[in-house]
């Protein structure tokens, strides 16, 4: 069987903490996929929310995450494409219920305002919580 695929982007702010996270997706039977940037240099978050994008619709990833200075950036370019629901998220409790409620497809991180503990911890809950469906669904489809 093969492993779930995970797509991360970043802007420069997030770089670090991207490359913490697809370290510990390898660790626990993910494949991380790397959208980029893998540099320091100032880059534009909204060009790699439009690859995070781009890599769901063609299926490339099952999820995804974004992680700019503070996620919200990022989180907004993101959202902009009608197949992604990409939700900030400081805690776990956040991460569980925009999975099990909001059917998110991805997590939002915001590298300057949280630590790697934390961070990791949202990304975990994030990739265990199914959606509930139900009365969600209805929501949902008015999205999509």
């Amino acid at each position: 069987m093969s492993q779930p695929v995970i797509a991360l982007a970043s802007d420069h702010a997030g770089v670090a903490l991207k490359s913490e996270l697809a370290e510990w997706l390898g660790q626990n039977g993910y494949q991380a996929l790397d959208l980029g940037p893998d540099s320091l240099d100032s880059v534009d978050y909204p060009d790699y929310a439009d690859k995070m994008a781009d890599c769901l619709k063609e299926g490339s990833a099952s999820l995804g995450v974004l992680v700019c200075g503070t996620g919200i950036g990022i989180s907004i370019a993101a959202n902009r494409h009608r197949h992604v629901r990409a939700a900030l998220c400081s805690n776990s409790t956040d991460a569980r219920l925009t999975r099990l409620h909001n059917d998110a497809n991805v997590l939002a991180l915001g590298a300057r305002t949280m630590g790697a503990e934390v961070a990791l911890d949202c990304l975990r809950v994030f990739l265990e919580t199914e959606f509930e469906g139900g009365r969600h669904q209805r929501r949902i489809d008015k999205m999509s």
